[in-house]
């Protein structure tokens, strides 16, 4: 029995069509994948289903255990059972767990609020997603994973029986990957569905019983997880056969640019906390040099540091091109050939307020403008220049960054980085968030740059892109680098092994 069914679903934006008669149908306690490049029009479905986009707004019907719902609000779609986790959570951080669990939906007597039934309430939520916490720990103190499950537990707490999960583990920890699969397990047990966005492949097949795949706004097909697989899921994602996804190229790296020696970085909050330890590295000319480790092993913190902009006190010697360089400032680092394309493009590589052309140019205005006067005609140019280098999907040079795909957003960031040929490009997680096609974009362009001369340090916690892309691979453990391999002798096992102090 289908518990939900959109029928014909279109939803258009100023000169864009996002969804176009888009049917989808979940069945009671089933998890149900929904997958698709950045753009195809997922997030932008399940805002129609949970009330973000209200009725009016778009054309087709939303069928709720048989019966046509119309939704003006988020509060709307609640209340009919549906709740929606997204990929940025919405908590309040300087609330406790309990306040965040029942925020708007406080347990009250004569208008006050009874904090012992609220605690009491939240302590038997918080127990049903297994998260062993007092209902009174403030969330700010919370990691990521824990408050994902907070975020669980508020939904449920809602009588949830259709919860959305948007990319929900982009940023957990493999253990806290383990925890959320079983407690949607359990969900699913107990007749919860659930509909999980992911363009992580191996996530889509442990957990999915349906996969249904959306193209340019359009549903392309539903499957049976256990009469499909990864290689087509993904070509109906991208459209055509993806033959390969890591593009091996043969680079012929020639001469060293960046020599780091007896490189030492502390915490820019604990003075005494040293994070990278007595660092040596080389880079040369036309390579990519993979940097592999776990989550907290100090590969950011590293290229942070040599970009000037992580802020704790550094030690020892960098050299571009056999010259000493000191590096105190962001500034410092884009004058000595550095770009950093960061890890959180969202928080640290764009003003999501602000349109594409203004982004493209932000970090190298000298050459837009004269006597501090930017020259707009300029500014178009270069705007124009890196949209079409790129392939960048936008309707315009003035759409707003934050409005477009997490890939597009990449892609705005790279060509602002390439605005002031670095002769370094650091490429921290350069393929997170985004989908299988615009990875394969952005592996080819890495492989262009590099056949330009351009030397390239790519951090990825993904191993398969590690060892498809790197030439060399440098694996990071506490702050050191522990071991290094040519890419010929690399594998995910050797890989791991080093990164967790094995021999």
């Amino acid at each position: 029995m289908h518990v939900l069914e959109m029928v014909n679903i279109s939803k258009e934006f100023p000169g864009v069509k996002a969804l176009d008669r888009v049917n989808f149908k979940v069945r009671k306690g089933e998890i149900h994948a929904l997958c698709g490049e950045n753009g195809a029009g997922k997030s932008t479905l399940m805002k129609v289903l949970s009330g973000l986009y209200p009725a009016g707004t778009y054309s087709g019907d939303i069928v709720i255990g048989g019966e046509k719902k119309q939704f003006h609000n988020i509060t709307d779609a609640e209340k009919a059972g549906i709740a929606i986790i997204h990929q940025e959570l919405a908590l309040v951080k300087e609330m406790t767990v309990g306040e965040n669990i029942f925020l708007g939906a406080e347990p009250t007597k004569r208008g006050v609020i009874q904090w012992d039934e609220l605690y009491h309430n939240a302590a038997q939520w918080l127990k049903r997603v297994g998260l062993h916490i007092s209902p009174d720990t403030k969330i700010g103190s919370l990691g990521i994973g824990q408050q994902q499950l907070v975020e669980i537990a508020k939904a449920l707490s809602k009588h949830t029986q259709i919860l959305i999960l948007d990319e929900p583990t982009a940023a957990l920890t493999e253990s806290e990957v383990a925890i959320l699969m079983g407690i949607l397990n359990q969900l699913r047990s107990e007749g919860v569905s659930c509909v999980y966005i992911s363009h992580k492949m191996p996530e889509v097949f442990a957990l999915a019983d349906s996969i249904t795949v959306l193209r340019d706004g359009h549903t392309v097909a539903t499957l049976d997880r256990k009469e499909t697989d990864d290689d087509q899921v993904v070509s109906l994602m991208v459209g055509r056969e993806l033959t390969e996804r890591y593009p091996r190229v043969e680079h012929r790296p020639s001469d060293t640019v960046l020599e780091v020696r007896n490189y030492n970085v502390w915490h820019p909050e604990k003075r005494n906390q040293k994070v990278i330890k007595d660092v040596n590295f080389q880079l040369r000319k036309g390579e990519i040099l993979g940097i592999a480790g776990l989550m907290g092993a100090g590969r950011t913190e590293l290229v942070s540091s040599l970009f000037g902009a992580y802020g704790g006190k550094a030690t020892g010697e960098v050299l571009v091109e056999g010259k000493p360089v000191r590096i105190r400032s962001v500034s410092d680092a884009i004058r000595a050939g550095f770009a950093l394309v960061s890890e959180d493009r969202k928080r640290q590589g764009l003003v999501m307020g602000m349109d594409v052309k203004t982004n493209t140019t932000m970090a190298t205005l000298a050459k837009v403008s004269k006597l501090g006067v930017i020259n707009d005609n300029e500014e178009i140019r270069w705007g124009l220049k890196y949209v079409q280098d790129l392939k960048t999907k936008t309707a315009s040079l003035e759409t707003p960054v934050g409005t477009l795909s997490g890939g597009n957003q990449q892609k705005v960031v790279v060509g602002k980085w390439l605005m002031s040929d670095p002769k370094i490009l650091i490429m921290d997680e350069p393929t997170r968030g985004i989908d299988v096609g615009a990875k394969y974009e952005i592996y080819h362009l890495m492989n262009q740059l590099v056949d330009q001369g351009v030397a390239i340090i790519m951090i990825s916690s993904e191993l398969p892109e590690v060892l498809g892309m790197s030439d060399r691979i440098l694996v990071m453990s506490e702050g050191r680098f522990v071991r290094e391999f040519d890419w010929r002798d690399a594998t995910q096992e050797n890989i791991m092994q080093a990164a967790t102090g094995g021999k």
